[in-house]
């Protein structure tokens, strides 16, 4: 669903910043060759992540759902010198495709992917974590949410994608329709949860801020 019109959106990502070469290879080469590029983040979301993430300056980054690795390099532009990215996935046929184009950037020894159930991977990552996003299947955004809020310094912030989900969640749920339920449910959580203040931006899909109080 678009919630503004296409010329609004077009006028919105022409009077932003610029997409960066290597994030418009990446943007073109997902279209060419990986299924459901729509999952892809793009320009205008990709300029926010990166805006962010400047504005956050973290030191240690977790991604949940890497995809064709787009929303990764946004978010490392804003990482400190020495910063870290952990980011996961369960497609494995993505891993290569991903790790290319992480190191064409300046940042691909401080990316760590990980392949594999998120609700798995995340109890066993050390780290304490400054910046999280979250973009995976929406049934577990609940359960991410509650492994994430332990593992998060303190004043670090939660970027939940997706969360508007085409305008469902304010329309009759159909009964089979599991994300939807989540997904009201988990906006529901983030609004009154008292370990994070949050803000829902109508962004593209949708996109909450939550910072970890």
């Amino acid at each position: 669903m678009h919630f503004l019109s296409q010329d609004l959106e077009d006028y919105i990502e022409q009077h932003s910043e610029k997409e960066p070469a290597l994030l418009a290879a990446l943007n073109k080469e997902t279209y060419q060759k990986i299924l459901l590029p729509r999952m892809l983040s793009g320009h205008f979301q990709g300029r926010v992540l990166s805006m962010l993430s400047k504005l956050i300056r973290p030191m240690t980054i977790l991604e949940i759902g890497t995809y064709t690795g787009y929303s990764a390099l946004c978010l490392c532009e804003g990482m400190q010198e020495n910063g870290s990215l952990h980011t996961i996935d369960i497609k494995e046929e993505l891993v290569d495709f991903q790790r290319k184009h992480f190191d064409l950037s300046p940042w691909g020894s401080q990316i760590t992917q990980h392949l594999g159930e998120a609700t798995t991977i995340i109890p066993n990552l050390e780290a304490k974590f400054d910046l999280v996003f979250i973009d995976a299947d929406k049934e577990n955004y609940i359960n991410y949410f509650e492994m994430i809020v332990p593992k998060m310094n303190k004043g670090g912030i939660i970027l939940s994608d997706n969360v508007l989900w085409s305008g469902k969640v304010v329309e009759e749920v159909h009964p089979n329709d599991v994300s939807t339920k989540i997904l009201i449910e988990y906006n529901k959580l983030l609004r009154d949860d008292p370990r994070v203040e949050t803000v829902l931006l109508p962004i593209r899909d949708g996109l909450t801020v939550s910072r970890v109080l």
